[in-house]
């Protein structure tokens, strides 16, 4: 059997996603055989660390295990279980490790279970040298530039008893049209591009996601045709930096034209982008936001430091004045524009003088939400080699006066909206209360009322009656 597989293999398309489709036959194959003789159906469990880019490549993984015959499971002691990984931050890597160890118990008392790990951290050297020498029970490695060979991967991995590793450096590939298995029904993130070329000084993301590619316009606009097709009615644009989508292309192409495409799709309701950069934040695109009511009113603009000095250090290329500014023509371009933001605190070299510069743009903007950090030495990233880090004591200290800050403001910006009635994109049934559903308004603020799951993916107006700091308690009015 295992001579025939191997035949087969070799006898692979060479084309893709030809190629990709070839194994998930393969694999389909192999899982039946393997479900045969547990005597039930194999199941899988994906579980994901971090950013939306990598939730969106779950339900890439997801579907593509389901194409070959998995049956999905939110437990951990599933048959196949994935890890896809972020490594932003140290804690992410340790939290993996702690978990794998849970992992290996099951694993003892489950002959067909097998464990999988990819995404960012699987893209860093020492955490494969490490997953060689202490984690030997994974049985499949891959990173983030070849996830749309886990097919090919998940074969290999099938008829080997080894660990299965494959990890590129870098690609200028992109593969469309595998299947994927959306979370949500009716909305959906849509990757515009891949990878970064900014390379901030704390950050591990360009060394770990590669260079930046853009998708094809058209490739773009058939995927979201398809989903609206589909039932979708919302879109998120996922890139590290959507404001830098188009220029590698050969005919290139800003993102405001994208958007200004995007737009025209007729039944897609709304349109949602991140992550922006504010140096590549155009005139162009803020009068595109300003002119298109499907482009959600909400801009996620990371701010990182509110101190020229430290930002210059940071490799973010614009100042405070610069990062101002573009507050000013946004809030110009579309009045009623939610702003949230990224904060690190305690970056090597920042002085108070610094942290009260970072508190005053705070002040001025008055962001509706900001997630806040304390900087993350990241091996392998300029700013981890510094030697002007900050004591602990000190950032805690500066953390804790910038999260109270932030949360008072961020109250004081929410409760504008109250005794208002807005429109909301039915999203589930409330967690706490069965009686209640939770919509999202076009600001990406969250409002609970009284409903039931037929509302699901469904626009309804709501009355804001009560504001709770950071969502609404409304009513709905026909």
């Amino acid at each position: 059997m295992k001579e025939n597989i191997l035949e087969k293999i070799n006898q692979a398309p060479v084309d893709e996603p030809d190629r990709q489709y070839y194994f998930m036959e393969l694999a389909r194959g192999l899982v039946e055989e393997k479900s045969k003789a547990a005597g039930r159906k194999l199941t899988f469990c994906v579980v994901t660390f971090g950013c939306q880019m990598n939730a969106r490549d779950s339900e890439k993984l997801e579907g593509i295990l389901e194409q070959v015959g998995y049956m999905k499971s939110e437990d951990e002691n599933s048959d196949f279980v994935i890890y896809n990984t972020c490594t932003v931050r140290e804690n992410a890597n340790l939290r993996v490790y702690g978990r794998l160890g849970s992992l290996n118990r099951m694993k003892q008392n489950n002959p067909h279970m097998m464990i999988g790990l990819c995404g960012c951290m699987m893209q860093e050297p020492h955490v494969i040298e490490k997953l060689r020498k202490s984690y030997r029970f994974v049985n499949l490695v891959f990173g983030t530039h070849n996830i749309y060979k886990f097919a090919e991967l998940l074969v290999q991995t099938l008829v080997q008893e080894t660990m299965v590793i494959d990890i590129w450096k870098d690609t200028d590939k992109i593969v469309e049209d595998l299947p994927v298995d959306r979370k949500y029904a009716f909305k959906s993130g849509v990757n515009i591009m891949f990878g970064c070329n900014n390379f901030c000084s704390y950050c591990i993301v360009p060394y770990v996601r590669g260079r930046e590619r853009s998708r094809a316009p058209k490739d773009i606009l058939k995927e979201i045709e398809l989903l609206v097709a589909d039932g979708v009615k919302e879109v998120m644009l996922l890139g590290q930096n959507v404001n830098s989508y188009g220029k590698n292309l050969e005919d290139p192409i800003t993102f405001a034209r994208l958007l200004e495409e995007i737009v025209k799709i007729e039944g897609l309701k709304r349109v949602r982008f991140m992550t922006s950069h504010p140096k590549d934040l155009s005139d162009e695109l803020i009068e595109v936001m300003g002119k298109y009511p499907k482009i959600c009113n909400h801009l996620h603009l990371p701010l990182q430091s509110g101190s020229t000095k430290i930002l210059k250090v940071m490799n973010r290329h614009y100042t405070k004045e610069q990062y101002l500014k573009l507050v000013e023509k946004l809030r110009k371009a579309v009045p009623d524009i939610s702003l949230t933001t990224d904060i690190i605190v305690g970056f090597p070299g920042e002085t108070e003088e610094d942290f009260e510069e970072t508190m005053d743009v705070v002040r001025q903007v008055r962001f509706d939400s900001a997630f806040t950090f304390i900087y993350s030495k990241r091996s392998g990233t300029p700013a981890a080699d510094m030697d002007t880090q900050v004591p602990d004591a000190v950032i805690k200290e500066r953390f804790g006066r910038l999260l109270k800050e932030v949360q008072k403001i961020s109250a004081e910006e929410t409760g504008r909206l109250a005794g208002t009635v807005q429109e909301v994109l039915v999203e589930g049934t409330n967690d706490h209360d069965p009686s209640l559903v939770t919509g999202r308004m076009t600001n990406n603020l969250l409002v609970h009322f009284p409903g039931d799951e037929s509302m699901i993916g469904t626009f309804r107006r709501v009355s804001l009656d009560n504001c709770k700091g950071f969502y609404y308690i409304g009513t709905e009015r026909r």
